[in-house]
């Protein structure tokens, strides 16, 4: 963990940097032959901007998420806890690529994993 007392989502660039990490991230993720069925017949303007939100207010920005609950999303997907880790993976490696700072990278990364169960089904529905 950082000893920077600014904001995660202020630490690793605030709206710009978001932007450009969810252009990136999911052109990987796209491009994975196991995730990008997932999203068929999704809005990828949509995604991206939930996506966005999501961030943002995980990383301790001042955005605030406005869609579903994660559980609501995500449910009757068919998402496994290996498409969530292939999902991190590409994040880890688009963080990575991106130049961030190593100790904001895995924080990052440990802030979604929190999310695993509501992502996976493992949440109930008012999560």
């Amino acid at each position: 963990m950082s000893d920077d007392p600014r904001s995660l989502y202020d630490r690793i660039g605030g709206t710009e940097a978001l932007d450009r990490l969810m252009q990136a991230f999911y052109g990987r993720v796209l491009g994975d032959p196991e995730l990008a069925p997932f999203f068929e017949n999704s809005s990828m303007d949509h995604l991206r901007n939930m996506q966005r939100e999501f961030f943002g207010a995980a990383l301790d920005g001042p955005i605030r998420y406005g869609g579903r609950s994660l559980v609501a999303a995500h449910a009757g997907r068919g998402i496994e806890i290996r498409h969530f880790a292939r999902f991190v993976e590409h994040l880890l490696e688009t963080l990575k690529d991106q130049g961030f700072d190593e100790d904001d990278v895995y924080e990052v990364i440990a802030r979604v994993n929190t999310y695993v169960d509501q992502i996976t089904g493992q949440g109930s529905i008012g999560a």
